[in-house]
């Protein structure tokens, strides 16, 4: 019996002389990351491939550094996101946080890896508000909890006056909605968020910015811990040296730069004029070469407005703006013919698609298969080349689409195989078929939606899926 007693105090005294885990140590034990995060084209949403948003690409990369699986908690309300990290029922928050001073006083932040601005919206044609003191004129709604609705209460010390209404139900992309339909008159937003909302409701405008940029970072617990921000920090260190970070800033961002009201007004409505005409043909010459027909649809409406007789002064015909060389080579004899235009167009995007390298993961496979379609596989070869040259990722769109311009200098293009090529023209190409792809999409689910319930639905949750 005493033998049995010294053997469990000593098991006891080597318990106590154990060091206690960290936060980290918990996590790698525990096998899995716990990621509190919200619903929104800027950080999480479900694609037609699956899970995707700059916040679950960033997670889920951080989970592999960390060798651990991520499990995702989508909050309800913006307002519960903060206070589950407090409370420890996740390990941190990727939500496109704005780390602002009062945060910090129940969050740590970790690395910034994008800059916003607050900025105050309204709806093109309605009154303009050139200041704070302006406000008052219209109604005011911002999410409840969120940095607008902290920073409105900043305010107040300089503008007592002011009033809005904090929104507990909505989240951003459901106000500035409310704003485009004219259901209130202004909100405040994050300039990423307008920018992606700005295409699907033209009407929207800024009206001022509220604030200078401010950081966005993840919110980690407060304490004296720092294994998980010490592992957070080395990894967006990694992600900024070998260029992950900018590549995934341009997949989420990179094409919704050029907005041009005129011109999405007349694509909108050209899909419910035009598109129904050549919609089944679009579908049928996809579905033959495995592909989205939504992204051939768009192609065709940069080559052509889905016009079927445009002409080019070069000499490009027909809806897919086919010349008589890549016809002849398809066997398609009347390029102004809707059927022969779009399944020739389709199989040169494939034939093209396929020369990419399988190792390139998509979208970057696909922007690259754009660009070569546009400006020739082999000026994009020359492209590739020139920017592993210069020190770049030839496999990465946003290295490649910095180097085609170089192709119209004499210094870049001697050093090529196939020489001069206007190569501003396939980036501005894939920039803009990715736009017309994101609008294509979110009016056929607005179209499901009204279809299924007479209530307007709100902005789109699937943006720039990975085709």
């Amino acid at each position: 019996m005493r033998r049995v007693f010294l053997v469990l105090l000593l098991l006891s005294l080597a318990g106590c002389s154990e060091r206690p885990k960290t936060h980290l140590e918990h996590i790698q034990a525990r096998g899995e990351l716990l990621v509190v995060t919200r619903n929104s084209p800027t950080t999480y949403y479900i694609a037609a491939h699956g899970e995707a948003g700059l916040e679950f690409e960033l997670a889920s990369r951080f989970a592999n550094h960390l060798g651990v699986e991520l499990r995702l908690i989508v909050a309800e309300r913006f307002g519960e996101i903060l206070p589950m990290v407090v409370r420890g029922e996740a390990d941190l928050a990727a939500a496109g946080l704005t780390a602002t001073e009062s945060r910090r006083a129940f969050v740590r932040f970790g690395p910034t890896y994008q800059e916003i601005t607050q900025q105050v919206v309204y709806r093109r044609g309605s009154w303009r508000p050139r200041g704070i003191e302006e406000l008052n004129r219209g109604e005011l709604e911002v999410v409840a909890g969120s940095s607008h609705a902290e920073r409105l209460e900043d305010l107040l010390t300089r503008y007592p006056d002011l009033h809005w209404r904090n929104n507990g139900e909505l989240d951003s992309e459901e106000l500035l909605h409310l704003v485009a339909q004219q259901l209130i008159d202004y909100t405040v937003a994050d300039s990423n968020d307008i920018a992606m909302n700005q295409r699907f409701h033209p009407e929207l405008r800024v009206a001022f910015d509220l604030t200078e940029p401010q950081p966005l970072a993840w919110a980690l617990p407060p304490g004296d811990d720092d294994s998980l921000l010490q592992a957070s920090q080395e990894f967006f260190t990694k992600l900024r040296k070998d260029g992950t970070l900018e590549q995934l800033l341009e997949r989420y961002y990179g094409h919704v730069a050029r907005f041009d009201y005129v011109g999405t007004r007349l694509y909108l409505r050209h899909i419910q004029q035009r598109l129904p005409k050549f919609r089944q043909i679009f579908e049928q010459a996809a579905a033959e070469n495995e592909l989205d027909w939504r992204l051939l649809a768009a192609m065709g409406y940069q080559e052509s407005h889905w016009n079927p007789r445009a002409r080019s002064p070069t000499g490009v015909r027909g809806i897919m703006m086919l010349t008589q060389v890549t016809a002849a080579q398809l066997d398609i004899d009347n390029r102004l013919d809707p059927d022969q235009s779009i399944a020739g167009g389709t199989r040169y995007f494939r034939i093209v698609k396929d020369k990419i390298p399988e190792r390139i993961p998509e979208p970057d496979r696909t922007w690259m298969a754009l660009a070569a379609y546009n400006v020739g596989f082999g000026h994009l070869e020359d492209a590739r080349r020139l920017t592993e040259r210069r020190g770049g990722d030839p496999d990465k769109w946003v290295e490649v689409k910095k180097t085609l311009p170089l192709l119209s200098q004499r210094k870049w293009y001697k050093q090529t195989r196939y020489g001069y090529a206007r190569g501003r023209e396939p980036v501005r190409y894939v920039d803009n078929v990715r736009s017309y792809y994101d609008l294509l999409v979110w009016h056929l689910e607005r179209e499901q939606s009204y279809s299924a319930t007479p209530k307007a639905p709100a902005a789109p949750k699937v943006l720039s899926p990975v085709l």
